[in-house]
């Protein structure tokens, strides 16, 4: 448990995740990636006094690595609970990040979960385990930039209460930045207009744009002496796109930026030659 995960609200969602909790209602987290999804449940984790267990969902999960199987011990068959069984013996919250990346079929074993009967049911090992009063039930995922092929079946999604996250005003992301990396608040805020800068030229380049989480890392280089311009290329621009026209027009847009304070540590990009 992260009792001290550092995390600034957007909006309601403490409140409506507490009301959740206590009225033991599962919780849909949406919104795009790096804007705060699993730093939040860790922080209500820490708020709500419980452990949180965390599956990051992927194509090959199955819904016996969720709920556990039978294996051999010492020359005996035994039954190992899995992160799911552990997390509702425990009275813990249980996180699957990125959701939709998962099987719908390895999903089905939670539908008991997120209805009257709060219930888990192991067919294999015969046994039922409610689920305690402590016990929720979390799930993630970026609905803007997922694939068509992996859809969430509206049934599913109408099991959640969904609390939409979004990136912070600017002046709290750049508090974000400070607190995290003790960057100076004028780098904060130029490395956060780059990045909003970019979020808007989104609807032209189509691209999922730069996260709070690359603006840290972005952060942590120009403390660690690395200049704007090269933190900026290094750690939000080259993941974008590897599309030489679209990092090209998005260098530019970031330089316009960060080159306008005119700061000592900033040095121009070098211009191709051809």
């Amino acid at each position: 448990m992260n009792d001290k995960a550092l995390y600034y609200a957007s909006g309601n969602e403490v409140e409506l995740f507490e009301h959740s909790f206590r009225q033991r209602l599962p919780v849909m987290l949406t919104g795009p990636t790096g804007c705060g999804k699993t730093r939040f449940v860790e922080h209500m984790g820490g708020l709500l006094g419980r452990p949180v267990v965390t599956v990051g969902c992927h194509d090959d999960l199955t819904s016996s690595d969720l709920v556990g199987r039978f294996m051999v011990s010492g020359g005996d068959v035994v039954w190992l609970d899995g992160p799911l069984t552990k997390a509702v013996r425990d009275g813990a919250i249980c996180y699957l990040d990125e959701v939709v990346e998962a099987r719908h079929d390895s999903l089905a074993v939670l539908h008991s979960l997120t209805d009257h009967r709060r219930t888990l049911y192991l067919d294999r090992a015969g046994e039922v385990v409610p689920a305690p009063a402590s016990f929720m039930l979390v799930c993630s995922y970026n609905p803007a930039y997922r694939s068509s092929l992996k859809e969430l079946k509206p049934s599913f999604r109408q099991r959640f209460v969904t609390l939409p996250l979004g990136y912070l005003p600017p002046e709290r992301e750049a508090d974000v930045l400070v607190a995290e990396t003790g960057v100076d608040r004028a780098v904060a805020e130029r490395l956060v207009a780059c990045a909003v800068s970019i979020r808007t030229a989104d609807d032209v380049f189509h691209f999922e744009p730069p996260s709070t989480r690359v603006l840290v890392t972005a952060a942590l280089l120009v403390v660690a002496g690395s200049s704007e311009i090269d933190a900026a290329e290094a750690s939000i621009l080259a993941p974008l796109s590897t599309d030489g026209a679209i990092t090209g027009g998005l260098r530019e847009v970031a330089a316009a930026t960060l080159l306008a304070a005119d700061e000592p540590n900033i040095r121009p990009e070098p211009k191709e030659t051809r």
